[in-house]
């Protein structure tokens, strides 16, 4: 059996995702005092009595409304409870039961799963106000649980109820995590979700013309002909000049941090916009990272193309992002699916060449040819001598080179040594780090 799931649902702004923050030890997903900022699904593995499950908080249910957002996180809160084992129904002390509270609760029965109704707000220790036990006419089998989400208050009893419906043989052993972790990046509406959703053929994230609609990384575990994946879906990430609310600075703050978690980094870029300054800067974001890097040219469909087009979008692309040249470009629709499984392929190659070691007598050969082809920089003189290089990681590729003087190893030489590397061993995808040291400092 799979590991157990628990999903926490309920309106906006009653403090699902508070508690899921309190309840997973780390600030995972978005909290603040606005209606429905948590648009998504969230996953995370905690732990409770020493047996772990994996919580989804999902985005506020809004059972009658028009708003395209509004019925997109619905959707998202009921893919969550198909998926759940059990579900946590959070309800706030200080509205009572409202009418869009008895409307989920319907919808909770007829789903037929376990619930637990917690009734969050309740920040006084010992009996619970008068008001807590209207939550009963809700018609749940199990009692509601008084508890402060803010300040840990009745959590464990809520997950004592919890956990008692979870039979015992939902703790199989779970297996070591060998899925090659993808961040897709981009800016908004790049079509991230989009290719996610083609690649998954379920509509798991939340897709709309409206920019920014994914705000927290999304965790979408993927298994094909190819291998094991797990796709991080960044939130589009904007220029820092329109990042202005504090949402959107977690945002940006959240896809850096997904970046360090992928083995891999899918950079979307609007094919109808063509390359931006803010494409640049997302790039670096990944390629300061050390991270293999594919970059993907969405919407291809939509352009009007001529034999030069193709060409032209990789040269301006190669212009803009120079210091990516070891990055392959691809041209894709996530409408239509084409390219799809030629992405995988380089997904797995960056994985494959980001983790790829080549020995120090293999470096030391390609190092004397180097110098012999081109003599290394001097200066007044001094001529710098490469006594010798060995390869000290991986993810990110990296290679010490020890010398006499590193004011002589210039910039320029530097890349003369890494195109040699390149030329010899490929090292397609992914981005070469380059440390100069004196000699006597290999400690």
């Amino acid at each position: 059996m799979a590991q157990p799931i628990i999903a926490i649902v309920g309106r906006p702004n009653v403090g699902k995702s508070t508690l899921f923050n309190k309840l997973a030890g780390e600030r995972i997903a978005i909290v603040e005092d606005i209606p429905g900022v948590t648009r998504d699904r969230i996953y995370f593995e905690f732990e409770w009595r020493a047996k772990k499950c994996m919580m989804i908080d999902t985005g506020g249910i809004e059972p009658k409304t028009d708003d395209i957002i509004l019925k997109h996180m619905r959707l998202q809160a009921e893919i969550a409870i198909e998926t759940a084992d059990v579900i946590v129904f959070l309800c706030d002390i200080n509205a009572g039961v409202t009418a869009d509270d008895r409307d989920i609760a319907n919808m909770l029965l007829r789903a037929g799963k376990p619930v637990i109704v917690g009734v969050n707000k309740i920040d006084t220790i010992g009996a619970p106000p008068p008001e807590f036990y209207e939550f009963y006419e809700l018609g749940f089998e199990d009692d509601p649980v008084a508890i402060s989400a803010t300040h840990g208050n009745g959590t464990g009893d809520l997950l004592d109820a919890v956990y008692a419906h979870l039979p015992d043989d939902a703790w199989d052993e779970k297996e070591d995590d060998d899925r090659l972790k993808v961040a897709v990046i981009g800016k908004p509406n790049a079509g991230k979700s989009s290719i996610i959703n083609k690649i998954l053929g379920e509509d798991r994230l939340i897709v709309s013309d409206i920019a920014g609609t994914t705000r927290d990384a999304i965790d979408t575990e993927i298994e094909n002909e190819y291998g094991k994946f797990k796709f991080i879906d960044t939130a589009g990430i904007r220029r820092k000049s329109r990042v202005e609310d504090k949402i959107e600075k977690y945002s940006v703050l959240r896809a850096k941090m997904a970046v360090e978690r992928a083995d891999v980094c899918v950079l979307m870029i609007d094919a109808s916009e063509g390359i931006t300054e803010q494409d640049e800067k997302i790039a670096g974001i990944a390629h300061e990272s050390g991270k293999a890097t594919v970059i993907v040219v969405n919407k291809w469909d939509l352009i009007e193309k001529d034999n030069h087009t193709t060409k032209e979008f990789t040269d301006k692309i190669r212009v803009a992002l120079a210091y990516m040249s070891y990055a392959p470009i691809i041209f894709v629709s996530a409408k239509t699916g084409q390219r799809i499984p030629r992405l995988f392929e380089l997904i797995l190659k960056g994985a494959e060449e980001n983790a790829k070691r080549i020995t120090t007598g293999q470096l030391n050969d390609l190092l004397a040819d180097a110098v012999a082809r081109v003599q290394p920089p001097s200066d007044k003189g001094r001529r710098l001598k490469i006594y010798y290089m060995t390869q000290s990681g991986t993810k990110p590729t990296t290679f010490v080179c020890f010398c006499n003087d590193i004011r002589l190893f210039h910039y320029s030489y530097q890349r003369y040594i890494e195109n040699q590397i390149r030329e010899a061993y490929g090292f397609e995808g992914t981005p070469i780090k380059i440390v100069v040291r004196m000699r006597g400092e290999e400690d």
